[in-house]
């Protein structure tokens, strides 16, 4: 799309904005209802499109990105009339006669880029969590997933009007003119290194954002853990989608005593959950396209693959794999993985791990399997990270009810139910002071006998 395209875009969505249309609750529950709607309408149309340009499975499709947006969405039609109400809030004593309140107000127009890995949840999650907050949206999702974008295109001019939400596809052409408009709010999901362009081109308008990154985040076992649960969780996180998860475990801090143990069982739940032939597995996803499925074969080190560590470069599948006896400067170790190879490092105790994690930039995840809670209540609060779990992995981020989001190099800011409505709203302060009451404390002249009774009211 040219560039004169996408400014009228802008354009029109400010001018929709400024209308106050949506500001409305019931406007706002009103399309959330038809965007369900369409979602269930539209099911099996999603799960071809994240097939064909994923491989996941129908079951994985829903799970893991139809099912979410619309526990997303049941969400705000249950909570929003609560969220967008004003709250009243504590005035001091010095502000007599006077009450206080905050309103959730909506941004404006804004802007929601997208990746490829869940190309409709990080796309519409974000999208149903503006809305809710009373903004106007442009969707930028990945060119990487076309048919997937495609079908979010479709049901969005579906539900909306274009200047309400739109849809502009393409690469990083668009991308540029888009990071070009002055948005009033901006919502990036994606790797470190464009994050970093988004933030520098939303300081030129000095636009406010939430940055939701990445990193490599580590999952800590030690020898209290039940470790055949372990395996089997991690088992499912790690290659959940091929590996191509923000939060999957990017790699295993193993207590040596335990370690052999773990491998044992993990390299049995590998099997039992994607077969013995995993490149043959309908069900198993594949790498998004060449160039990522080029990098992530480079990263494999034949004498310390474990377990799998084929490929097939025709479908773009590569094997579970697992590592062993990695060490922190194995090329595995200097990038987020991004995909289905799971190093094992090993720590003699709680400290060395700890230390081995923050000594590294700071993961979007963490995950520790312990039975252990004085282990446990020190990795929560020592280490520094988005978030995690305990004693399983990724399914923190099923949730509305808690904010997900970064910290430092892995993202700024949070979203999800009242986390995702409060990223999208600006809380705006008021005092309402009476005109009954007009206290002379404030006003000069400045006397002895003032200033002392002003300071009894902080005492």
């Amino acid at each position: 799309m040219e560039k004169k395209e996408i400014s009228a875009v802008v354009e029109a969505q400010r001018k929709f904005f400024a209308s106050n249309a949506t500001l409305s609750v019931k406007f706002r529950k009103e399309y959330l209802k038809n965007l369900k709607t369409a979602l269930l309408k539209n099911e099996a149309e999603i799960s071809a499109a994240i097939k064909k340009d994923l491989g996941k499975s129908s079951f994985e499709s829903f799970m893991c990105e139809t099912g979410m947006v619309i526990d997303e969405i049941n969400f705000m039609l249950k909570h929003l009339s609560s969220l967008a109400k004003k709250k009243r809030v504590h005035t001091p004593i010095s502000q007599f006669a006077s009450n206080s309140y905050t309103i959730s107000c909506p941004y404006g127009v804004t802007l929601i880029m997208s990746p490829w890995n869940y190309p409709l949840l990080l796309t519409l999650d974000p999208l149903v969590d503006s809305i809710a907050a009373g903004n106007t949206a442009v969707l930028k999702p990945s060119a990487y997933s076309p048919a997937t974008s495609a079908v979010i295109q479709k049901i969005t001019e579906s539900v909306f009007p274009k200047e309400y939400v739109a849809v502009i596809t393409g690469g990083r052409e668009e991308n540029a003119h888009l990071l070009d408009e002055k948005f009033d709010y901006i919502f990036f999901t994606g790797s470190k290194a464009v994050g970093k362009e988004v933030m520098a081109k939303a300081a030129r308008h000095i636009t406010p954002l939430t940055l939701e990154l990445g990193g490599k985040s580590p999952c800590i076992i030690d020898s209290g853990a039940n470790i055949k649960l372990a395996a089997k969780r991690i088992a499912f996180g790690k290659y959940l989608n091929c590996g191509q998860t923000c939060v999957a475990p990017d790699y295993i801090l193993c207590e040596k005593s335990v370690k052999d143990k773990f491998l044992s069982f993990l390299k049995s739940e590998i099997t039992e959950q994607y077969g013995n032939e995993p490149l043959q597995n309908e069900n198993f996803g594949r790498i998004i396209n060449e160039k990522h499925f080029s990098r992530i074969c480079a990263l494999i080190n034949n004498s310390k693959t474990l377990y799998g560590g084929k490929f097939d470069a025709d479908s773009l599948k590569i094997e579970p794999t697992v590592m062993d006896n990695v060490t922190p400067s194995d090329a595995v170790m200097q990038e987020e993985i991004f995909g289905p190879i799971l190093p094992i490092l090993t720590f003699d105790d709680i400290d060395e791990a700890i230390s081995f994690v923050n000594k590294r930039e700071k993961p979007l995840a963490l995950y520790i399997f312990s039975s252990n809670k004085k282990n446990i209540k020190k990795v929560t609060s020592l280490c520094s990270f988005g978030g995690g779990c305990i004693n399983d992995v990724v399914v923190h981020i099923a949730t509305s009810s808690m904010g997900f989001g970064g910290v430092g190099e892995s993202g700024i800011g949070a979203y999800h139910g009242k986390a995702g409505f409060d990223a999208f709203s600006h809380s705006k302060s008021i005092m309402d002071k009476k005109t009954w009451l007009d206290i002379p404390l404030r006003y000069q002249p400045y006397t002895k006998s003032k200033e002392k009774f002003l300071k009894k009211l902080f005492k």
